[in-house]
């Protein structure tokens, strides 16, 4: 295929290591060269004009690429608009939970009704730079719905790999837009590992590994908006699903580069940590003195979603929630099903269990007293109920092997 002519941002300085600090070129790198720890993008915030970048952005498309100045990656013009999804007012909600001021980012609004879309429009583009012909992922639901959709867009093979007890309603979905579903006999960090040995083979573009330095930017995103819509203003308080962790630290991320940039005044920001007590890693690790993150072996939660027990960013999501002087709370799986109906009932939202593990946590947090009389409260919906209306024929359970699963798919491959 051949490569995709994109211009990169102006501001956009190189790839920083988490690990060592080392400043690297933004070539076709995805670990660091000197300790292969995880890089990410760096830019030059000081270089711009605080009122150009601000009219650059109100100016800009009504979707994330609005915000491309601080992106890594321009956008691809054959793909589909991402983001500009709706920040709601919720007084129903908010009187229902104990929140005087509350707000609902609403990004299940997105093209395949999930947030994922955000990080795979990045991903996307960069595969598309690299002539790749194929894109994958290794996911718990919704991702896999957003790279298969994604491919089938841009007229690339999709591959997704799965938990083999994940929502069929999501990997049916998957299938629908035309991608091989590969389900697999284990836990989420199984097929994380068994997805990372086959992005070193296969030449792939594997959204949540090779391609991860452009994919986790998309999610800070949902901030940007939150902030511009708010007036350039950050709310007091956001609540944020954790299940990887990236959510939450690009979060993090996009709070410092609108401080820096001048969008924003320094003001009072916390972050705080969403997960149900069958898999709450971070919240627990928060809860517990902001201690380090002790894997989940077999996490057990409706919120399947969130069932990622070892989060790759989970000891970055700790230290961020304390850094802002946030908190977190882990809820049962009755007090998720109650968060889903008092959202459906309060305000006209059908959110997927993960927006209940939102709404019982900012009801915790409240009668923990976190939140000030006043103080605007942001929750992150990040994925519909509506995903179970499409059926599809689905292909065997494999074990999280490379062999097995090229044996499996033998034909798919060739």
């Amino acid at each position: 295929m051949a490569m995709a002519t994109t211009t990169r941002a102006s501001a956009l300085m190189g790839l920083r290591c988490r690990a060592c600090h080392l400043l690297q070129p933004a070539d076709e790198r995805y670990v660091c060269a000197d300790c292969y720890g995880p890089i990410e993008p760096e830019y030059d915030t000081a270089s711009f004009d605080t009122d150009g970048l601000r009219g650059a952005i109100e100016h800009g498309p009504r979707s994330l690429w609005r915000y491309a100045p601080l992106l890594p990656i321009a956008a691809p013009e054959s793909h589909f608009a991402v983001g500009w999804t709706p920040l709601i007012k919720a007084p129903r909600l908010g009187a229902a939970i104990g929140v005087s001021e509350l707000y609902v980012k609403d990004d299940s609004r997105n093209p395949s009704l999930s947030f994922k879309d955000r990080p795979v429009a990045l991903a996307l583009a960069r595969a598309l730079e690299l002539g790749l012909d194929t894109i994958a992922c290794a996911s718990t639901g919704n991702l896999a719905g957003a790279v298969a959709a994604a491919a089938a867009r841009n007229g690339l093979r999709g591959f997704v790999f799965v938990p083999a007890g994940t929502d069929e309603s999501k990997v049916a979905g998957a299938a629908a837009y035309g991608a091989t579903v590969v389900r697999v006999d284990g836990t989420y960090d199984q097929v994380n590992r068994l997805c990372a040995r086959l992005a070193d083979e296969s030449g792939w573009g594997f959204v949540n590994f090779n391609l991860r330095p452009y994919y986790a930017e998309g999610s800070k995103t949902l901030l940007f908006e939150c902030a511009e819509q708010l007036g350039w203003h950050l709310p007091e308080h956001v609540v944020v699903p954790v299940g990887s962790g990236a959510l939450l630290t690009r979060t993090a991320t996009a709070a410092a580069q609108l401080r820096a940039t001048g969008l924003v005044d320094d003001e009072r920001f916390a972050i705080h940590a969403a997960q149900p007590s069958g898999c709450a890693p971070v919240s627990d690790a928060v809860l517990e003195g902001y201690r380090e993150v002790r894997p989940v072996r077999e996490p057990t939660t409706i919120a399947r979603s969130l069932a990622i027990g070892t989060p790759a960013d989970g000891d970055g999501s700790v230290a961020a929630i304390r850094q802002s002087g946030g908190s977190a709370a882990s809820v049962s799986d009755e007090d998720v099903v109650e968060g889903c109906a008092l959202l459906a009932r309060t305000e006209g939202m059908l959110g997927e269990p993960a927006a209940g593990v939102v709404v019982a946590t900012a009801r915790a947090l409240a009668a923990r007293g976190a939140f000030g009389d006043g103080d605007r409260v942001v929750l992150y919906v990040t994925g519909n109920a509506y995903k179970g209306a499409v059926t599809a024929t689905l292909g065997p359970v494999i074990a999280p092997d490379a062999d097995a699963f090229r044996a499996a798919y033998a034909r798919q491959l060739a």
